[in-house]
């Protein structure tokens, strides 16, 4: 009944600089006790305007035949979504999953603010310790720290490598 303006205010949500949506989910997330948690580290990055909003155009560009050979064979919205939308957006669903697993990884802001206790430090928060040593006459590795950078690249690669032949075709198909 509101999609469009449920939509719109997801959307308008991408207009916000990090900085002013940020101290909000720390508030939510403190309030949920989700702090030190991967539940709290995973949970904000899940929700994303812009896999809404591609989400949105992919379905938008479904033909409506499909909709009605789905009535005609007698099934309802939630069979439909299933059967037809699932499998046609499986694509899309590998490009999203790209772009925001590389997006997570490479967080950094949102680790420092969630954690505290050290088990649940990244690895961009690692490479950043190892460069912050500076104690007295001691100078930061940064063989370790480039190691570490290169360690750090390997995911995402692989993540990329495998789904990449998905991953285009979610980007440029635009027939069904």
């Amino acid at each position: 009944r509101f999609a469009t303006l449920i939509f719109w205010a997801i959307f308008a949500t991408l207009l916000l600089p990090l900085e002013v949506r940020i101290m909000p989910s720390y508030q939510v997330m403190s309030e949920l006790h989700l702090l030190n948690t991967y539940t709290g580290l995973i949970l904000p990055l899940l929700a994303s305007a812009t896999g809404t909003f591609f989400f949105r155009q992919f379905f938008r560009s479904v033909p409506d035949e499909l909709l009605e050979a789905a009535r005609i064979d007698g099934a309802g919205p939630v069979k439909f979504f299933i059967d037809v939308l699932v499998p046609l957006s499986k694509t899309m669903m590998s490009a999203i999953f790209i772009i925001m697993f590389i997006y997570g990884w490479n967080q950094y802001l949102w680790p420092l603010l969630m954690t505290t206790d050290e088990s649940f430090f990244t690895l961009m928060r690692g490479i950043k310790s190892i460069l912050q040593v500076w104690v007295g006459s001691q100078i930061p590795d940064y063989n370790e720290a480039f190691a570490l950078a290169v360690l750090a690249m390997v995911p995402p690669v692989a993540v990329v490598v495998i789904f990449q032949r998905m991953f285009i075709k979610g980007l440029t198909e635009s027939d069904k």
